[in-house]
């Protein structure tokens, strides 16, 4: 039999409605045919839409691996760099080129060194100096380095070198070959007043003060005071700002003190007889 009009739009118009299912997606055709002079009409989700849905996905999912390894690269590249990263070279009294506060006149390394014979070193300063020679110019390292007990005795050392550490080393070895021993008063002060003046241009001011004070004095006036047992005194720089004038100059001031049984000893008198005289 051949088929009909009626029953060949009824069975396209029952085509267009069914919904077909394929790989999880809801597969719809849209078909529009007219039956008997009406309009059927069709309104599903098309083929086309689910499909554009399903590739959006599919890229979606690809960024989202994507970036997830550019994040997890820059953290594999630090832990190379932070393996492969050098230690950070220690500061302190080694090296050639680590010097202090930096520079010229760099104060305060190494304060309160003991090498084991009883001895604190303290560098004053580490300065670069320059000798210029028929051949060029010879760059080394002058230290100053200030060595003393805590109990009365104290030296100065200054020397040069090619590193720093070697400069340090003769400096101090200097300072104890120049070690001498100042009068402690009671309180730990001075026994009297003192102004002196050292070379360069060097002109320092030492006073006694009474308990309770502390050290006023400043650059390395201070330091030569500290290492010698001074607990309670003044000291002024008027003149040059040189540490190593100033240091060897305190130690000229320290020397030039005496005690009153220093004096009696000197006069063959005993106290008593140098006051009632």
């Amino acid at each position: 039999l051949a088929p009909t009009r009626d029953s060949l739009a009824l069975a396209m118009a029952a085509m267009a409605t069914c919904t077909q299912v394929f790989a999880g997606m809801r597969l719809n055709l849209a078909a529009k045919v007219s039956l008997r002079g009406k309009a059927v009409v069709a309104r599903p989700v098309m083929m086309a839409r689910a499909a554009g849905r399903s590739a959006r996905m599919t890229v979606r999912a690809a960024d989202d691996d994507a970036s997830a390894a550019t994040e997890d690269a820059p953290d594999a590249s630090n832990d190379d760099d932070e393996d492969e990263a050098p230690a950070p070279r220690a500061r302190g009294r080694g090296g050639g080129g680590d010097r202090g506060r930096g520079g010229r006149g760099g104060r305060g390394r190494g304060r309160g060194r003991d090498d084991g014979d009883g001895l604190e070193e303290s560098v004053v300063q580490v300065q670069r100096v320059t000798k210029v020679t028929k051949g060029g110019s010879n760059m080394s390292f002058r230290a100053t380095v200030v060595v003393g007990d805590g109990k009365g005795k104290v030296g100065v050392g200054c020397s040069k070198a090619k590193e720093v550490q070697v400069a340090v080393t003769k400096a101090a070895a200097d300072a104890r070959k120049c070690m001498i021993t100042v009068p402690l008063s009671k309180g730990q002060s001075f026994p009297h007043r003192v102004t002196v003046k050292g070379n360069g241009g060097a002109h320092v001011m030492l006073r006694p003060a009474g308990p309770g004070t502390g050290v006023i004095a400043g650059g390395s006036c201070r330091t030569v005071l500290e290492l010698a047992g001074y607990k309670n005194v003044f000291a002024k720089q008027l003149g040059s700002s040189s540490p190593l004038n100033n240091a060897r100059a305190v130690v000229k001031g320290l020397g030039e003190m005496r005690t009153y049984k220093q004096v009696a000893a000197d006069r063959d008198m005993t106290v008593e007889e140098l006051f009632s005289a």
